[in-house]
């Protein structure tokens, strides 16, 4: 008789914790919508599902292809995972990875349908395209053959789907139309995402080098990684403060000033802890991030009220 796994073993392999990142992103996209009147509930409600899968299943790969890929040393400083620990076997995650691949797909695909994408077969075939990529990412960053974290390039996948995928395409899915502004809060959400995997790979500096995962602070060593994450999160900071310039209506645009003290405090915390002491700021930044978010989205829809 095949042996049950804790709920919890699941919840800790899901880990809730980075969710935050694509709610962020989709509420972004969905907060500009409706800012250009175009907010529709229900595609921005299946945007949140289906990047939420794709997280799961993200993470999930990352649990699996870590430890077949030896990242999951005994030293390791993060929290245990859960293939690492035995309390799920790789078989049976290889098994969650084929399923929240299929549901990434479905939710994906169902998306499509009620956002009405199916009377363009050009606007269809290019997000179907854009939903499978998104899926062979999310496997792809540790796990299989070559993964693609392992050399680096993790940086500039999180850039461009947590930030001009999910923000730019939940916000066409919504109002059939794009505007080239629409990139600079896109930005910004993909390098706060960033910031998030870069403090990770801090973390990790040590136990990476050991497996052989050449990511960018693996390659810069801390001091460096610490300078390069200041420039993550100015540089996102300064991307949707350009984009408040040009669409400036009223004074409650400059509400997402609020996450500011939180964004420096993250700065600093990761200038001067030890990698082992790291981990909270993970979260904090996630969380950082859909403050920002939501700040930026709520003083924007009032400045529209405004003049309204």
């Amino acid at each position: 008789m095949a042996k049950s796994i804790p709920y919890n073993a699941w919840l800790k392999a899901f880990r809730l914790r980075t969710l935050p990142l694509a709610l962020a992103s989709i509420s972004m996209g969905g907060f500009l919508a409706a800012g250009y009147k175009n907010f529709k509930i229900e595609i921005f409600l299946l945007c949140i599902l289906t990047t939420v899968l794709l997280q799961i299943l993200s993470n999930l790969a990352n649990d699996y292809g870590d430890y077949m890929n030896g990242a999951d040393l005994t030293g390791r400083i993060g929290p245990e995972r859960s293939v690492q620990s035995g309390a799920i076997s790789p078989a049976v995650m290889k098994n969650a990875i084929v399923l929240f691949a299929f549901l990434s797909f479905a939710s994906g695909l169902y998306l499509l349908y009620i956002s009405s994408t199916f009377q363009s077969f050009n606007t269809f075939g290019f997000f179907l395209v854009l939903g499978i990529l998104a899926i062979v990412a999310s496997i792809k960053y540790t796990a299989g053959k070559n993964p693609y974290g392992y050399s680096g390039l993790g940086d500039i996948s999180v850039l461009i789907f947590f930030g001009w995928v999910a923000v730019c395409g939940s916000f066409f899915l919504q109002t059939r139309t794009i505007y080239l502004e629409i990139l600079l809060p896109a930005t910004s959400c993909g390098l706060f995402a960033t910031g998030v995997l870069n403090i990770n790979n801090i973390r990790d500096i040590e136990s990476d080098a050991e497996a052989g995962k050449k990511t960018i602070p693996m390659r810069l060593g801390k001091e460096k990684a610490v300078w390069y994450h200041m420039a993550l999160l100015l540089t996102g900071f300064l991307c949707t403060l350009v984009f408040t310039i040009l669409t400036y209506k009223s004074l409650w645009q400059l509400l997402f000033l609020i996450s500011v003290p939180l964004l420096i405090l993250n700065i600093v915390k990761v200038k001067t802890l030890d990698s082992k002491n790291l981990d909270p700021y993970l979260k904090q930044m996630a969380i950082t991030t859909l403050i920002f978010v939501f700040s930026f989205g709520i003083g924007f829809l009032l400045s529209i009220s405004c003049i309204s």
